[in-house]
């Protein structure tokens, strides 16, 4: 399991189409994953568009993959400007020994959302995406800290201590011209594991939909 980040060109025409439409993104991505012609396996990788730039002012893209990429394969001139060296991140965040109360810092962008008679809605308010955030937690074998509550009423809701930002509407177009809207946040905090086993997987498979759309990368490192 393999952490590549890639610093993208503004300047490239292709650049600009791509990370205005995560689909095409993720299109180009697939190029470094598959044969030409042939279509990109479900699941061949994870990643996510950093809010951050670097320090030359660059867009970064985080690619997690089991598999090594061949970035010669998208063949766009100058759409790539440095590679960083791939990082394992089996050694380097000793999975192997993981156990259960360890903690980390973690960023997920994610699609918290809800499904009612087959269609999937966006949660928009704040407590409802933490609400998300948590059950996804119990699922994938983690725990989140929760604020101190200065209140004395009973009743309150108990908040996550996690940042939640760049709520948006990813609008994609795929190449048959259907239109895609699927809701996003970013998610910034600390974590605890409870099941090292099952953790590791949500590492490795991701957390939530639209992992195509650079959807459910769960990026951690020590406390």
């Amino acid at each position: 399991m393999y952490l590549h980040r890639i610093h993208l060109n503004p300047r490239c025409k292709e650049v600009r189409r791509d990370l205005a439409d995560y689909y095409q993104l993720h299109s180009t991505l697939c190029r470094a994953f598959s044969d030409t012609d042939t279509k990109c396996p479900p699941g061949k990788f994870l990643w996510r568009h950093e809010p951050e730039l670097d320090s030359n002012g660059l867009p970064q893209v985080l690619i997690q993959s089991g598999s090594t990429p061949d970035w010669s394969r998208i063949v766009i001139a100058d759409w790539l400007h440095a590679i960083d060296p791939a990082v394992d991140l089996k050694s380097r965040l000793n999975l192997v020994e993981l156990s259960s109360g360890q903690r980390f810092r973690f960023r997920l962008r994610a699609n918290p959302s809800v499904t009612r008679q087959g269609k999937r809605f966006g949660l928009l308010q704040t407590p409802n995406q933490e609400a998300w955030l948590a059950r996804k937690g119990v699922q994938h074998g983690f725990a989140l800290q929760e604020l101190a509550s200065f209140s004395l009423n009973d009743l309150d809701v108990p908040r996550l201590d996690v940042r939640i930002s760049q709520d948006q509407m990813l609008r994609c177009k795929q190449h048959a011209g259907n239109r895609i809207h699927v809701f996003s946040v970013l998610f910034d905090g600390v974590l605890t594991v409870t099941e090292p086993d099952i953790f590791v997987q949500s590492i490795e498979n991701g957390i939530g939909h639209a992992k195509a759309l650079g959807l459910g990368l769960l990026s951690v490192a020590p406390v």
